[in-house]
């Protein structure tokens, strides 16, 4: 997968800057009626350490991830290739399967505004409606993967925007992200806010 294969249809630029401390994340993201491809780079610092980041992520139409690529930065550089049938089953771009990501049909990069939209997009839920999902989660800087539980709660919804009530479960982790008509993330606590593209 490679920034060379991104279809065309529509595109959005987006860029949202890190809560409380120095970090951009910028993404192009395309769609057409075949799907979603994201194209993103994170900038910013993980303890006293800069880390950029890039991030390919493309979703069938009904957003359902069907390749993540991670490329770190950080000393050493390090790149997470990875697979899924949109099912709930993961692999390596190698074919190595990864059992432990079993039914986690989203992936969650820690600090990306962007890959919150990746369930809300899909759930497609009502106001007042939860869904608890297991998602496939990358830290960072050094790209260790892990299974995650979330709650994604809609909370409101109107054309312009909606609000979300996120969970994670297991630990103390629990905030309101406000989104845009599309499901892109305009304000999420502790993590980012959009910034506006003139």
């Amino acid at each position: 997968m490679s920034s060379g294969d991104a279809p065309g249809g529509r595109a959005r630029d987006l860029l949202w800057q890190a809560w409380d401390e120095p970090g951009l994340e910028h993404l192009t993201l395309h769609s057409d009626t075949d799907g979603v491809w994201a194209d993103g780079l994170m900038l910013g610092l993980h303890g006293s350490r800069r880390v950029r980041v890039r991030y390919l992520v493309r979703c069938d139409a009904a957003w359902r991830v069907r390749e993540v690529r991670v490329e770190a930065d950080a000393l050493p550089a390090r790149v997470l290739d990875l697979l899924s049938d949109g099912a709930g089953h993961w692999q390596l771009r190698g074919g190595e399967t990864i059992p432990a990501l079993d039914d986690c049909l989203d992936v969650d990069l820690y600090a990306s505004a962007f890959t919150n939209t990746l369930p809300i997009r899909r759930l497609q839920l009502d106001p007042g409606d939860a869904a608890e999902i297991r998602v496939a989660y990358i830290a960072l800087p050094g790209l260790e993967l892990a299974p995650a539980r979330q709650r994604y709660t809609l909370l409101a919804r109107n054309a312009a925007e909606s609000r979300w009530r996120y969970e994670g479960l297991g630990t103390d982790f629990v905030e309101e992200i406000r989104v845009d008509g599309e499901g892109l993330v305009l304000e999420y606590p502790r993590v980012a806010r959009r910034l506006v593209i003139p």
